[in-house]
């Protein structure tokens, strides 16, 4: 019988027990070469001079040779600002790599030994990175759409007497909220020409969040996000109809079936939401609406990348925070810096 691919060795490229071993000059180099490469050359994150810069080893700093401007390896970068040694954010990425259900705020502050406050806004800077560098290029192929309701929960009460109808709309939760996936099949619509091997094999998933499923947001996404030609897989649900006017649509009842008779199925979808619920149940819990759209597309990119061995994994999940910037929803957080709306689909 084939052994499955998580349980090789080749799964394991990389260990905590590495991670933690580093020295303090290791680390550093590792996040310099994620962010810049393996050249001497650095880039100013003040006026963008890309050239071989002063180094001041004292201080393990750059000082612009154009701006005079200094600087440090995570200056620039989510992690800007930092007060933990790079070796304890290396850890926290490694960590949270292994975690294939997610990891709650609670269990990264006792693995890091850190207040819960700093375990929370790192887990959230992670997320945020996997936000601001997913690839958002049209999906092509073959490509399956469905939804999934989350917040939806009403505490009936005591007395059957007191209880309300929670079917309609007026008894229903004020902070419902659904999670619409896109996900293209394995070998369909990759999107870009670096996406190969068992990654690219996967499929890719997209995510996004909005108070229901409707025609109009439903039709919106498609024409941004769907390439013309695509053969489009959904349910019976009426948010749907509209797509019969723009893409071979083929749908399945799963009131009576999973899969038709003709072979139509959104079973890739509903294994994108199998892992999300699992996050919710197993680690999370509860979702916050604000942050919402990190949550679903942290799912979709464990779900995309879950042939990836963890070090091919870590050491991605690492490029993304070097390579975003500094984060206007989380730093500063707990002194009030926070967002103030959540991001729906209008």
């Amino acid at each position: 019988m084939t052994q499955h691919f998580l349980l090789t060795a080749q799964a394991r490229s990389m260990s905590l027990r590495q991670i933690f071993s580093l020295t303090d000059d290791a680390a550093f180099d590792y996040f310099r070469k994620s962010r810049w490469g393996n050249g001497e050359e650095v880039t100013c994150p003040g006026c963008g001079s890309i050239a071989c810069h002063y180094f001041i080893k004292t201080r393990k700093q750059w000082r612009c040779r154009d701006c005079k401007h200094t600087f440090s390896v995570t200056s620039g970068t989510l992690f800007a600002f930092h007060k933990l040694p790079l070796k304890v954010y290396l850890g926290a990425v490694a960590i949270y790599t292994n975690a294939v259900k997610g990891m709650s705020a609670l269990q990264l502050s006792r693995d890091l030994d850190v207040q819960y406050k700093t375990a929370f806004v790192l887990a959230h800077k992670i997320r945020e990175s996997l936000m601001v560098k997913r690839d958002e290029s049209e999906l092509g192929g073959e490509v399956e759409m469905d939804g999934a309701y989350v917040n939806s929960h009403v505490r009936p009460a005591n007395k059957k007497a007191d209880r309300v109808d929670r079917r309609l709309a007026e008894n229903q939760n004020p902070d419902k909220r659904c999670v619409f996936v896109m996900r293209s099949r394995a070998d369909a619509g990759l999107g870009s020409a670096a996406r190969q091997g068992d990654a690219a094999r996967q499929g890719r998933t997209l995510t996004f969040i909005m108070k229901q499923e409707n025609q109009a947001a439903v039709k919106k996404l498609a024409g941004r996000f769907v390439r013309k030609g695509t053969v489009v897989y959904a349910d019976e649900a009426n948010a749907y109809d509209p797509l019969h006017a723009y893409y071979d649509t083929r749908r399945v009842n799963h009131q009576i079936e999973y899969r038709s008779d003709a072979g139509a199925t959104n079973n890739q979808a509903e294994s994108f939401f199998s892992r999300f619920r699992r996050m919710q149940y197993g680690q999370t819990h509860k979702f916050g609406n604000l942050y919402l759209d990190h949550y679903a597309n942290e799912a979709a990119y464990r779900e995309d990348n879950r042939r990836m061995s963890n070090g091919e994994m870590f050491g991605d999940i690492v490029v993304k925070c070097a390579g975003s910037g500094t984060s206007r929803d989380f730093c500063g957080y707990w002194q009030g810096n926070r967002r103030l709306a959540e991001r729906l689909v209008s």
